[in-house]
């Protein structure tokens, strides 16, 4: 373990009965623990909960904040401002690795030996580069200055993030698919999940009419209701139209099954964070409507909303940074939507079977978990693509967690409530989810020359 801090080692847990471990997917979740702890930092520092509690519990607490010159309750640490900044470190520790790594092929060369290992060194580097980033002079410019950085990139992380969701609906279809082709079994699952899945949207769709619409008013809430309930059914039924099926056979309804689930998810997710609409009552009362009303008087199930928003969030975000690199995901950023000749069904298919593990050249094991050292020939992934899709992330993430551009009112208790940015960006975000997935059926219509295959 002191040669995978401190050298050139592959990381692994300590437990024998683990499974065997790929060194560059070892290298990978390492990155991504990194992004992880700085992630729940951000959200620490949001949250006026932990805050007052800090100040609460922890003695000696305003002599503390004196001492590391945070102010007198520590209120440089906490807030937007404190979140810009770690991100701003945490951004710049990903993009300087994007730029070290380019053009890495060999996994022997000296700059590939500091991507995959030197753990403890590069965590105190990335510790200090989110820390130095609080002693920037002339705060005022670089935050407004940043905040459009992030933005930007923000921005380009979502629409990267729907390719390859659209990319994870054909991968599936395609590998069950292929099974279905040897076995019924999997003709079976197939409709099973799919039936799931149309299952869930459709819940889902009346769900929402239900305890986010009324007879008067929620005129916004009816029409996108309707309008993305709607889009759900229409690439359904273009994923089965004959013409479509006559191009690409293995088009099917597991994948618009998957693209309805996700533009529900995004759509309860967008009404729960719009704000709320008022009206007077028959006393001339502001009475809140267009939310859910449960029999507990209470006006929406915050604690539902955050939870399961922000676990897929999450989930997504790191999804699309461990795959982006993999060869079908940059394929599929490139508009390419290939189909293996050798690929074999199984119900993990995210993971690369253990039959290619076998196949590299050095196993080692170390009294430990076992390391597959798969980049004995050649790197697997691009290191510096890899590096700028996290540095992406960091900045997606500062703008989540910050509401966008509610950044001055924003708390982490409310993370997904009441702010027409987030509202906005999460529906906009649904259509082009929906755009996306739509061309690339419809794409080898347009382009029958060009070879597509999903």
């Amino acid at each position: 373990q002191l040669a995978c801090c401190c050298g050139t080692a592959a990381c692994s847990l300590c437990c024998r009965c683990c499974p065997k471990i790929k060194q560059s997917t070892s290298t990978r979740f390492m990155y991504a623990l990194y992004f992880i702890l700085v992630t729940i930092i951000c959200c620490v520092m949001m949250s006026t909960t932990v805050a007052n509690e800090m100040k609460t519990h922890i003695p000696f607490y305003k002599q503390m904040c004196k001492g590391i010159q945070a102010g007198e309750m520590c209120e440089k640490l906490v807030g937007y401002s404190a979140v810009y900044k770690v991100c701003f470190g945490m951004a710049c520790f990903f993009f300087l690795f994007f730029l070290f790594t380019i053009k890495i092929n060999s996994s022997k060369s000296c700059r590939a030996y500091i991507h995959n290992g030197f753990w403890l060194v590069k965590l105190i580097v990335l510790a200090a580069m989110c820390s130095g980033a609080f002693f920037i002079p002339d705060q005022d410019t670089f935050l407004n200055a940043w905040r459009y950085v992030g933005a930007t990139g923000g921005c380009l992380f979502i629409v990267i993030q729907l390719i390859l969701l659209v990319e994870f609906a054909h991968k599936w279809n395609k590998n069950w698919t292929a099974g279905a082709n040897h076995k019924q079994v999997w003709n079976g699952l197939l409709a099973l999940v799919t039936l799931i899945l149309y299952s869930i949207a459709a819940a889902a769709l009346v769900l929402m009419a239900l305890f986010y619409t009324r007879a008067e008013g929620c005129a916004y809430n009816k029409v996108l209701i309707g309008v993305n309930g709607g889009l759900c059914l229409f690439v359904s039924l273009v994923a089965i139209s004959p013409c479509v099926q006559n191009r690409q056979p293995h088009s099917g309804l597991l994948q618009s099954g998957v693209i309805s689930c996700y533009v529900m998810y995004l759509t309860f997710s967008a009404l729960s964070s719009k704000p709320p609409e008022t009206i007077l009552d028959e006393n001339n009362r502001n009475i809140t409507i267009c939310v859910p009303e449960f029999s507990q008087g209470l006006h929406r199930d915050e604690n539902l909303v955050t939870g399961l928003g922000t676990t897929i969030l999450f989930g997504c975000i790191l999804y699309s940074c461990l795959t982006s690199t993999t060869r079908s995901s940059s394929e599929a950023l490139r508009g390419i939507y290939t189909t293996a000749e050798t690929e074999v069904a199984r119900c993990c298919f995210c993971c690369v079977p253990d039959g290619d593990a076998e196949a590299e050249e050095h196993i080692e094991k170390r009294g430990g978990q076992t390391v597959v050292y798969d980049e004995k020939k050649g790197t697997v992934y691009s290191y510096a693509y890899f590096h700028f899709v996290f540095f992406l992330a960091s900045l997606y993430v500062m703008m989540t967690v910050t509401h966008w551009f509610h950044y001055e009112s924003a708390q982490i208790e409310k993370f997904f409530t009441g702010t027409w940015s987030i509202f906005w960006i999460k529906m906009v975000s649904c259509w082009v989810c929906v755009c996306l997935y739509l061309w690339t059926l419809i794409a080898p219509l347009c382009c029958p020359t060009r070879e597509f295959s999903v």
